[in-house]
Parts: C-alpha cells; sequence; structure tokens
C-alpha cells in the first residue's frame, strides 16, 4: 500500500470535476481504495473520495468509528432528518463550517467483489457519506456551508519545536 497526496481545494481543479463511474473492478482498483483508506487513516480523516487524489472516479471510503467502509459507485437512495454540525476536509484544511446533512442516509454501492451493497447511517455516518458522494460530483462542504460560520483552527504544534 502506498500513501497517495490528497489535493488541496486551492491548487487543483479536479475537485470540481464531476468522477465517472468504475466500470471494470481491476486490480488498480482494488489497490487504489486500498491505498485511499491507508491515505485516509494517516491524516485523521473520517472519509476520503478518489477526486481527493486526484482520480475522477466513484471511489469512496469511510470509517466514521465503526470500522472501513469501501463503496464503488455509490449513491443515496433515501434520506430523512436534519442535523447541523461542523464540517471539515481533508482538502480543505484548517477550515470548518456548519452544514445542514440529513440526519439518516441509505447508500447503494458496489463492493470490492462487484457485489450490490446498502449502507444505512445516520448522525455521523450520514455526514460522511454526504460529504464524500458530494465529492463525486465536484461539490464542497463549502457550497453549503451556512453564512457566517466557518471557522480556521490551525494545528498545535508540538512543544519542543
Amino acid at each position: 500500500m502506498a500513501l497517495l497526496n490528497i489535493i488541496n481545494y486551492k491548487t487543483d481543479p479536479v475537485l470540481r470535476k464531476p468522477s465517472k463511474p468504475v466500470e471494470k473492478i481491476d486490480k488498480k482498483i482494488l489497490t487504489l481504495l486500498n491505498d485511499m483508506a491507508e491515505t485516509m487513516y494517516h491524516a485523521n480523516g473520517a472519509g476520503l473520495a478518489a477526486p481527493q487524489v486526484g482520480v475522477l472516479k466513484q471511489l469512496v471510503v469511510i470509517d466514521a468509528g465503526s470500522g472501513l467502509i469501501k463503496l464503488i459507485n455509490p449513491v443515496i437512495t433515501a434520506f430523512s432528518g436534519e442535523q447541523v454540525d461542523f464540517e471539515g476536509c481533508l482538502s480543505v484544511p484548517e477550515i470548518y463550517g456548519k452544514v445542514k446533512r440529513p440526519q439518516s442516509v441509505t447508500v447503494k454501492a458496489l463492493n470490492e467483489k462487484g457485489e450490490t451493497v446498502e449502507f444505512k447511517g445516520t448522525d455521523l455516518l450520514a455526514r460522511a457519506f454526504c460529504h464524500e458522494i458530494d465529492h463525486l460530483h465536484g461539490v464542497l462542504f463549502l457550497d453549503k456551508v451556512i453564512p457566517d460560520t466557518l471557522i480556521r483552527i490551525k494545528p498545535e504544534k508540538p512543544k519542543n519545536m
């Protein structure tokens, strides 16, 4: 596995382009999913979409605290309720803002074997599904931020520096 470069929204327009569906699940796609998961964990993220690593394919990895989920060609098929909370993004470092999302979503996708799978997510998992699937359509959380809620949080430097 390998760590991939996460694209910054300020420097690469690829994040604004729609992704293409995966036509064939081959070794290259499976390797990319594994590399995306390793990259997400290394960056302490809850999710990562292929466009964030420069690949315009409909691939998403998510771990909102209950284990790794790999999705190929994901689609939100149902949603309900409403939640508002702060969101951030690995491609938008140090910037957070409040976004309104569904409280619960159902997602249909393919798994690594090409089988159709369905996931139901609430709270943070629902938020992560929506956020990452938005990336597949060229949408950033910044596009959905509630006005006047953006904040910048710089990471703390270690005390030894």
